[in-house]
């Protein structure tokens, strides 16, 4: 491990954030990321509904 690398941080501290290519391409990685996680996190939570929904009309 490199002296100022941590193991539970996401972010790599010993990168140079200042240089341009290093910000744009964690800022890129990162906000795919949360685009996949909020997808899946709505795909979640229709379903979910979907099934109280049909639990509901079921009864």
């Amino acid at each position: 491990m490199l002296h100022g690398e941590t193991v539970h941080s996401m972010l790599p501290q010993d990168l140079p954030w200042w240089r341009p290519d290093h910000a744009i391409f964690f800022g890129v990685l990162y906000a795919v990321i949360l685009v996949i996680g909020s997808g899946l996190g709505v795909v979640f939570f229709k379903s979910l509904c979907e099934t109280l929904a049909e639990k509901r009309k079921s009864q």
